[in-house]
């Protein structure tokens, strides 16, 4: 059952090439009641393999990645997965796309700075898929 069809829990990919954001990501996770870290990604081309095994709710993607970065991946994950909410992180300010952040399928982009449950609730409420 996914969390549009009544569970509490959302599942939760992350995807970062630093190690070190996703063991941040992996606590945050930890620490949010009704979050379940599904599994992580240090790459664009990793994640479409990750989310096709792993079936997350909600996948927390990097911007800036060597090889295919956030915003591809963004793009092709939406194409692919439309009921996957895809928020992308960034230490950066909003990256500049001509269509808006909609664009690449990206539900919202949310700094680093700023990413705690608090953060991740918040997020998941404003973008999850509508229940019944």
């Amino acid at each position: 059952m996914t969390p549009a069809q009544g569970t509490l829990t959302v599942g939760v990919v992350v995807v970062d090439d630093q190690l070190v954001f996703r063991q941040v990501a992996r606590e945050v996770v930890a620490a949010t009641p009704g979050f379940e870290m599904l599994g992580e990604a240090a790459s664009g081309e990793h994640t479409l393999a990750v989310v096709d095994d792993l079936d997350p709710d909600l996948v927390l993607l990097d911007v800036r990645m060597p090889g295919m970065d956030g915003i591809e991946t963004a793009a092709r994950l939406s194409e692919a997965r439309p009921k996957v909410v895809v928020v992308l992180i960034s230490i950066e300010e909003a990256p500049y796309l001509p269509g808006g952040l909609g664009s690449c399928g990206a539900a919202e982009l949310l700094r680093k700075q700023d990413f705690g449950p608090a953060a991740l609730r918040r997020v998941w409420e404003r973008h999850r898929p509508a229940r019944g």
